[in-house]
């Protein structure tokens, strides 16, 4: 605006030694004066009313298989296995914003803790409360939770005349297994499709597991100290026959980021159209009066000096 009387007036002065009227030019002023904060309007996109959009979402399934065996609260990686663990599922959650994300813990048996969700908060709060003493101790069973995902993965509804949902399996472990036979559930996961991603947690030099309260450490068979060390052959070989990778977090290096990657790498097979309730723009009303009063400014043309 300012600029603008500034011009006004200095045409007017300019053409006041020659005789003539500057003032005509200020006519524009007006004009301009509304063409311009449509533009402006225009530009901040107004909006009002809400409309219903299809949007379409290309994701993956994934299940966070976490085991709460009594040897996750073993401290040779600080401050425990599990406490660790559950620091880098916390931001592995946040990496993956358009896909649904499960969580099962297991011991000797395996339970669903959180259903495949969108919704991150859920899921944090779910493993921020994860505990050793979540559910009734007993031998590792690695076949349990793999049992318990491919019913879930059964079940899970597919996209019509399309392919089957990607599924990615997270098994966070330090490996110990008593299960009696872990290859027919191998198997069966194999043709299933899932790819199974095993992170072993804890060192090869182990750890003696402390009792509840500090009363002293578990003691073995022969009144020893038991020590509960990482077992990688078993996950390892688990992540190969599904197409998955191995890695470890131990004390020394930690290996979440290159998961994070290999996930990544997972690309979602099926397309999912949800509903949304956007905002309409009508940005077009005043950007299409602001544009037509622009070409009326052009071509009309005011002389203002006449020689």
């Amino acid at each position: 605006m300012l600029l603008y009387l500034g011009y006004v007036f200095r045409t007017r002065r300019l053409a006041t030694p020659l005789e003539q009227r500057g003032w005509p030019v200020g006519w524009k002023l007006g004009l301009r004066l509304l063409y311009f904060p449509l533009l402006l309007v225009a530009l901040l996109g107004p909006a009002y009313g809400v409309t219903q959009q299809p949007v379409r979402t290309s994701g993956k399934d994934v299940w966070l298989l976490v085991d709460l065996s009594r040897s996750m609260d073993a401290t040779d990686v600080a401050p425990s296995r599990l406490q660790k663990a559950k620091a880098e599922l916390t931001s592995l959650v946040n990496r993956f914003q358009a896909d649904r994300i499960g969580l099962i813990v297991f011991s000797s048996d395996a339970f669903i803790q959180c259903p495949l969700t969108y919704d991150q908060v859920a899921l944090q709060l779910f493993i921020n409360t994860l505990q050793t003493t979540l559910i009734p101790a007993g031998s590792t069973d690695l076949a349990a939770p793999l049992e318990l995902v491919l019913t879930r993965v059964g079940a899970t509804p597919q996209t019509v005349g399309g392919p089957p949902r990607a599924t990615a399996l997270v098994l966070v472990s330090d490996g110990e297994d008593f299960s009696d036979n872990l290859e027919p559930t191998l198997r069966v996961l194999a043709r299933s499709g899932a790819r199974l991603f095993a992170m072993g947690v804890g060192t090869l030099e182990g750890a003696r597991l402390a009792k509840p309260h500090g009363r002293g450490f578990v003691r073995d068979n022969r009144g020893r100290d038991a020590v509960t060390r990482l077992a990688p052959t078993t996950l390892r070989r688990l992540a190969e026959q599904t197409g998955g990778q191995y890695f470890e977090l131990t004390d020394a290096h930690n290996e979440f980021p290159l998961l994070v990657n290999a996930l990544n790498r997972v690309e979602g097979q099926a397309e999912q159209v949800r509903t949304v309730a956007v905002a309409d723009n009508r940005y077009r009303f005043p950007l299409v009066i602001g544009l037509l009063l622009f070409a009326l400014d052009i071509l009309l043309t005011v002389k203002v000096i006449r020689l």
